[in-house]
């Protein structure tokens, strides 16, 4: 009687009502969101991810990895993972089986942060690349390199690192691939009108300023599939200094423009979600990107399980992504089950490249917790 009141009570709860993505059966609409967590030491996975991924998994959900570098020029940090070259792809190999043994699908996040980087972490000490070379202002904690502005017929190398990088995902293991789109990385710098600068067909339009894009999804759905690809998008967001003029016109251009790839899923951050410090109120809303998108709709930015069971039971979005929340509480969809306290996160630990334990994978469970 316990068990059978126990899986009535998920049935009530939206976030855990389980749902069919394409091929995939999702057990409940609850994903974990890609984190930086700056632990793949020289840009190559450890064995600790495993652990890491692992404790988030559960049969039937969803996990998209952290940021992963298609290239050598992709990089913006130390110990940020690549999947380049072949010892990468073997690195991930037993971190996606970690996942997998758990009955969780896996995504693989795959991301170039354009001039969001330093020569130190390029070839050859050489300047990042970008649509630009309009430099970005240095923060608290980073210094940057100013770009040096991509040549017309450079872009389809990085194009095809995209393409590359899918393949190398699927190689090892992962169910799919995510491209970001998203928080002022190369795709953002393309498509936002405050950083895009350039004269040429990937700049001045719209239209032309979304091609990067949509070429990177033609490629790579070409190369892995539709139904294995999904991306991510910041419209409104002004991280790294990529914000845009008309946000809305942005983000339901390409949504509808995303219509004819057939791809997995979209997945949007809330306009709240500005920049990368706590949410703020906000009035514009992520709806008409919803209603123009034909496939599944993910929403990321601040969320909570109250607020997150109201927009999936109001229609707003088939999923949502949990990014601190699941970091600090690996049996996340659990405790929303309960209605269980949540581990508290700590930023401190967030970026700890020296620690592989240490606010990675020592957050505790419910049972364990006090």
């Amino acid at each position: 009687m316990e068990n059978e009141s126990f899986s009535a009570t998920k049935q009530t709860i939206p976030l855990l009502k389980p749902f069919s993505m394409r091929s995939f059966n999702l057990s409940h609409r609850i994903v974990m969101a890609p984190m930086a967590r700056m632990r793949s030491y020289g840009n190559v996975p450890q064995p600790h991810a495993a652990l890491y991924y692992s404790q988030r998994a559960t049969p039937g959900g969803l996990l998209i990895s952290e940021a992963t570098g298609i290239s050598e020029t992709a990089m913006a940090y130390q110990n940020m993972p690549g999947i380049w070259r072949k010892e990468q792809v073997e690195a991930w190999k037993p971190i996606v089986n970690a996942v997998h043994s758990k009955g969780g699908f896996f995504l693989c996040q795959l991301w170039h942060a354009g001039r969001v980087s330093h020569r130190d972490c390029q070839p050859n000490g050489e300047a990042p690349i970008s649509s630009t070379d309009k430099p970005l202002a240095a923060d608290s904690s980073n210094e940057y390199t100013p770009p040096r502005r991509l040549r017309t017929d450079e872009i389809s190398t990085v194009v095809n690192d995209f393409r590359l990088a899918a393949r190398n995902a699927i190689e090892a293991g992962f169910d799919g691939v995510e491209i970001h789109g998203a928080h002022g990385y190369l795709i953002d710098q393309f498509m936002k009108d405050t950083v895009n600068d350039r004269t040429d067909e990937y700049g001045g339009s719209l239209e032309n300023r979304c091609r990067f894009t949509l070429e990177v999804i033609e490629a790579v759905t070409n190369e892995i599939g539709a139904d294995r690809v999904g991306i991510r998008l910041s419209p409104f967001a002004n991280y790294m200094e990529s914000g845009d003029s008309e946000p809305q016109k942005l983000g339901i251009y390409m949504a509808e423009s995303l219509n004819r790839f057939e791809i997995l899923y979209c997945h949007m951050v809330e306009p709240r979600m500005k920049t990368a410090s706590e949410a703020f109120e906000c009035t514009e809303s992520l709806t008409p990107m919803r209603n123009a998108f034909e496939g599944t709709f993910i929403v990321a930015g601040g969320y909570t399980r109250e607020d997150g069971n109201k927009a999936v039971a109001e229609g707003r979005t088939d999923l949502v992504a949990y990014g601190r929340l699941f970091l600090a509480n690996p049996d996340l969809p659990r405790r929303f089950q309960l209605e269980a306290p949540l581990n508290k996160y700590d930023r401190t630990s967030f970026y700890t490249s020296t620690d592989p334990v240490v606010g990675y994978t020592d957050y505790p469970f419910l049972e364990t917790a006090d």
